[in-house]
């Protein structure tokens, strides 16, 4: 099987044993009872399909376009919208199976040809952060050489005011941003079939893997289908965030990665 870029580094043979945080039973401290109640998710995408039965209720839907007129070059425009393509309500299902309580919000920077203008897809980041949500996943990510400034400083700004951005590594070879910093968490598919396995790579830059292989996902109009992508293992990661969070709120993006890397796979605790 032909894996996706950055996945090779999360298949049994090549994945290292790290050292880990002294956390007894890290997996239950971490997750154990949580449902993500109280955590607030964006999905920055296509859309999201509200009412989609593996998804549910989408709190707020916002679409980022395109605005010369206003200081920031774009505006967010919130009104009930579809999901162009379905890729949006995919990554939603999968958060949602993780985390059935969290507060959904969906934000459109992508159009019907999964392609947007990497000024949205910055001010879609943004606006997450803006509002003050605590989880932003990210399946997409740009090229863009021009836009690496940009994006840089919008995920510093998520760092610091508190917003996880959980960033699918590019599934082709070669840099892409916002997955390359290292204030995000990136993620890379790997093979399995348990929703909660998380494995950490001490060879960054793409530091997780999740499940993202064949995976069943939600897809438009109520439909579900198969898929394999990076796009699907960073809303296995964004889940298991807001299960964290619902269980600790307050942990701040630093605090969440080193617990991340804990409860991966392949962690030792100290002896």
């Amino acid at each position: 099987m032909s894996l996706p870029a950055w996945s090779a580094a999360f298949v049994d043979d090549a994945l290292a044993r790290v050292r880990a945080l002294p956390l007894p039973d890290a997996r239950e401290w971490a997750f154990g009872g949580s449902t993500g109640r109280g955590v607030a998710v964006a999905v920055v995408d296509s859309g999201v399909e509200a009412g989609h039965p593996r998804v549910g209720e989408v709190r707020r839907s916002v679409a980022i376009e395109a605005a010369p007129d206003e200081p920031d070059g774009y505006r967010a425009v919130e009104v009930p919208h579809e999901d162009l393509v379905g890729h949006g309500t995919a990554c939603a299902a999968i958060i949602r199976s993780l985390a059935p309580d969290v507060e959904l919000h969906s934000i459109r920077v992508l159009g019907s040809n999964l392609k947007g203008r990497g000024l949205l897809f910055a001010g879609g980041v943004e606006w997450a952060v803006r509002q003050g949500l605590q989880v932003a996943n990210l399946s997409l990510s740009s090229k863009s050489e021009a836009l690496f400034a940009t994006l840089h400083d919008v995920a510093d700004q998520a760092y610091f005011g508190g917003t996880l951005l959980v960033s699918a590594a590019n599934n082709q070879p070669g840099p892409t941003y916002p997955s390359q910093y290292s204030s995000v968490v990136s993620v890379a598919a790997m093979p399995g079939d348990d929703p909660w396995s998380l494995a950490y790579n001490p060879r960054p830059p793409v530091e997780f893997g999740a499940r993202g292989i064949d995976v069943d996902v939600a897809w438009s109009n109520g439909s579900s289908m198969v898929a394999t992508g990076n796009s699907f293992a960073a809303p296995h990661v964004a889940g298991m965030v807001a299960a964290l969070l619902g269980k600790h709120p307050g942990l701040t993006p630093f605090q969440v990665k080193a617990v991340l890397q804990a409860v991966s796979v392949n962690a030792e605790q100290p002896a």
